[in-house]
């Protein structure tokens, strides 16, 4: 693929993603301020994330360690916000650890206890999101709902971390009426966690699909990759 028509294609994609937001806060009554793009750059050539970030793109995602590792250390330019949304083993936490501001997927407090452990001092705090199966689904990670007050009090209690929201991953093709209510019902979780954690504001919830949808239902970061840099091509 010529890299410049493909850099033409993402900044118009993401001229029409943060038009669709901003028409989605508009339903909801919100300012399109409230809510975070995160462009979900996995598997994407480090040539991409470069388009998107000079098209305006401030912060991306990415779910594999050794990929998003080489793509933070070859970096170059103005530093977008990096989230890591994937799946995290205990034995490639100091990685992240070291060059992530964000994690959204901490779902055990072992990963959690890791990556206070290997924050270096030398930069803020790191931005948790504590990972909820909010389908209950077997086939996506998190912890399920009645587990999230525990696991938040310790997490809080960590360091070098700043537990700063939940996220949510449903499980695929809910009807429109279910989907909404679970992602209300994480609101409802986040809501009452701020109670006791007030850093505890993000609400990371939708996805390509549905993220229209879940700014209507609160959401303060969406996770959009195929609608930005097209279909993943592997």
């Amino acid at each position: 693929m010529n890299s410049e028509p493909h850099a033409n294609a993402i900044a118009d994609n993401l001229a029409s993603v943060k038009a669709r937001i901003r028409s989605a806060c508009e339903r909801a009554g919100r300012s399109a301020d409230d809510v975070t793009l995160v462009a979900v750059s996995k598997t994407w050539p480090l040539a991409d994330l470069l388009a998107a970030v000079s098209a305006g793109a401030t912060d991306l995602g990415e779910n594999y360690v050794q990929e998003s590792v080489d793509k933070v250390d070859a970096w170059s330019g103005p530093r977008p916000v990096w989230h890591f949304i994937g799946p995290l083993q205990s034995n490639k936490t100091r990685a992240i650890a070291e060059r992530f501001d964000w994690v959204q997927t901490i779902d055990r407090l072992k990963i959690a206890r890791r990556l206070s452990d290997q924050r270096p001092e030398s930069i803020p705090p790191l931005n948790v999101c504590l990972q909820v199966n909010i389908s209950r689904d077997p086939a996506k990670s998190g912890v399920t709902p009645d587990e999230v007050t525990e696991l938040a009090r310790s997490v809080s209690e960590l360091p070098r971390l700043r537990l700063a929201g939940l996220m949510a991953i449903p499980a695929l093709d809910l009807p429109e009426a279910e989907l909404k209510a679970q992602f209300l019902q994480l609101k409802s979780l986040r809501d009452t966690l701020i109670t006791d954690f007030p850093d505890c504001q993000a609400l990371s919830m939708g996805m390509s699909q549905d993220f229209e949808i879940a700014i209507e239902c609160g959401a303060t970061h969406v996770r959009v990759g195929s609608a930005i840099f097209g279909q993943r091509h592997r």
